[in-house]
């Protein structure tokens, strides 16, 4: 058993204020809410790292507590001197700073990260890296504990064309770094796994890895969200997502387009895209721009509104080029509604047979496949009440299995 638990939240902080977490965030949040629990429940103390503007800042165990409470909503305090020079760019940022300053039991420039760590971390501490951020060298060397890292996938570098152009070649140094110094590799599927590996062969160290699914929180569905344009008497799809070249848009819009082809205005179907803008995605902005009928565009749900608008739904739409996991596929299928989904082997690997695969970039599939639904007449949406999933829910692993299939293995 190891003395403490050191776990990075910078990824968290970067968040703080811009609405519900998504993905990676809500992971890096479950591991802090574990921890946290750990803490009180075995005494075993809890550290956190955030780098900041100007250096690195150490959290003990209430420090944590309080980030998790600014994760959930708390109010973020005005943005103190140095957060404002620091990110004169990025106000939101400066104010979560200002935040973990605050809670700061150390603070120190980056050339002096050992330093603060020898000094008020246990030695042979573990450190856990869930969310990406500070995967260098330096940063990972300076770790006297085990250093055990999540590596979501490896999109940016099986996919460039779908990420920034700048983010391929500064992710292959995060992956390089854990190459070489990582004493443990979390994956959340086996799929992962390979495509991982198969990069880290290339650069010299594999390092000892365990595949460990995801959790699945789902919030139980709460008030029906108001949203303009959204006529709750008549039937839906939902596709939940940043809207982003990988998450494949433009082949909603593309079915869309179709199905008015061949439906009265009364008999189409509404598509709810439900997830903030996000890059190197231009045509489909001004394509939803120009409001296509039947088409709604919103973002910053909660998760229970989001909860609400999914368990009332026709069904999910994630016709994704790529994923490490798909965490909006395995909540739908935890709620039993029905999901819609490219043909990835990630699928396959965590949801079985549960959803409907089609391919990727085959229109004409996806269109006879919602027109038949809708012929079916499975969904009978209400305005003051839930219909319920039209499939029995799907028994998925929680966090627990996650979380043991990983500590077991840190020493």
């Amino acid at each position: 058993m190891p003395a403490a638990r050191l776990l990075d939240l910078t990824r968290i902080v970067s968040r703080l204020g811009r609405g519900p977490l998504t993905g990676v965030d809500r992971v890096e949040l479950a591991w802090l809410d574990h921890l946290i629990e750990g803490e009180a429940h075995s005494g075993l103390p809890l550290f956190a790292l955030v780098r900041m503007a100007d250096g690195f800042a150490l959290l003990d165990g209430p420090g944590a507590r309080a980030v998790a409470a600014l994760a959930r909503g708390a109010d973020l305090p005005a943005a103190d001197l140095r957060g404002r020079l620091g990110r004169r760019r990025d106000p939101l940022r400066a104010r979560a700073e200002t935040a973990v300053r605050r809670l700061a039991r150390a603070q120190t420039p980056m050339p002096l990260l050992g330093w603060m760590l020898a000094r008020h971390v246990p030695p042979d501490t573990p450190y856990f890296n869930v969310g990406h951020a500070n995967l260098t060298p330096q940063v990972l060397g300076a770790m006297r504990g085990q250093v055990v890292v999540l590596v979501h996938d490896t999109i940016p570098l099986d996919y460039p064309q779908f990420t920034r152009p700048d983010i391929p070649m500064v992710f292959g140094r995060k992956m390089a770094a854990v190459s070489g110094r990582a004493d443990l590799v979390v994956h959340s599927t086996a799929a992962a796994r390979q495509a991982t590996e198969r990069h880290f062969a290339r650069m010299g160290r594999v390092p000892p890895a365990v595949v460990a699914p995801l959790g699945v929180d789902v919030p139980a569905p709460g008030r029906f969200p108001d949203l303009p344009g959204l006529d709750p008497r008549r039937p839906w799809f939902l596709a939940i997502g940043t809207i982003e070249p990988r998450k494949n848009h433009a082949l909603l819009l593309d079915v869309w387009e179709q199905l008015a082809t061949r439906l009265a205005p009364n008999q189409m179907p509404q598509l709810v895209i439900a997830g903030s803008r996000g890059w190197r995605n231009e045509a489909v902005f001004r394509r939803l721009d120009a409001r296509p009928p039947h088409v709604i565009e919103v973002a910053d749900l909660s998760d229970p509104a989001l909860a609400a608008l999914l368990y009332r739904s026709h069904g999910l739409l994630f016709p994704s080029h790529a994923e490490g996991f798909g965490l909006p596929p395995v909540e739908a299928a935890a709620l039993g509604v029905p999901a819609y989904l490219s043909d990835l082997p990630v699928f396959h690997e965590v949801l079985g047979d549960y959803p409907v695969y089609l391919p990727v970039d085959a229109v004409y599939s996806w269109v006879e496949t919602i027109a038949a639904v809708l012929a079916g007449g499975e969904r009978a949406n209400s305005p003051d009440g839930g219909v319920g999933g039209m499939k029995p829910a799907l028994a998925l692993p929680g966090w627990d299995t996650h979380f043991n299939a990983v500590l077991r293995n840190v020493r």
